[in-house]
């Protein structure tokens, strides 16, 4: 996919990712720290950590295409090489939401043959988890600042010249 009724695909694509990783990633903190969230929210979360993971590559083939079809600038360079980092962190807040829902899914009874291969019932497991959803949360949201910001100084930064 490279354009969108005639935009290119990366314009609209990136909203989607700047809107649906934080998104998911702040459910993976929510979903890690609070049990009641978790048994609502950890399988739609699993869900929308996926789709994003599927989306990432989308949208980064798409800038790609895009940063073939411009100019050539550092800035522009820099937000590409940035935005290939957007994938770990989809897929850390995937894993982990994954895992969580799983976790969730035992400690409900809703495996097969009452599983518990992710020990729902330990206590320090949890806590561990706590921890890395939280860091990993923390991470992927500075990630996509961080891709976000050299996106707009990329595409804005002569803006001011050009008036």
């Amino acid at each position: 996919m490279q354009t969108v009724n005639g935009l290119p695909a990366h314009v609209l694509l990136v909203h989607a990712i700047v809107v649906l990783l934080p998104l998911a990633a702040a459910l993976l903190a929510l979903t890690a720290l609070w049990p009641a969230a978790r048994r609502r929210l950890a399988g739609p979360n699993a869900i929308l950590s996926v789709i994003v993971v599927v989306l990432v590559p989308i949208t980064t083939s798409a800038g790609e295409w895009l940063e073939g079809r411009v100019s050539p600038n550092p800035l522009i360079h820099r937000h590409a090489e940035l935005g290939d980092t957007a994938i770990y962190a989809a897929i850390g807040v995937a894993a982990l939401a994954v895992i969580l829902w799983w976790r969730q899914r035992e400690s409900t009874g809703r495996t097969p043959a009452k599983r518990t291969f992710l020990a729902p019932a330990s206590k320090a497991l949890t806590a561990a988890l706590t921890v890395v959803a939280v860091l990993v949360s923390g991470a992927a949201v500075y990630d996509v600042v961080r891709i976000g910001d050299s996106g707009a100084k990329a595409s804005w930064s002569n803006w001011a010249a050009r008036r």
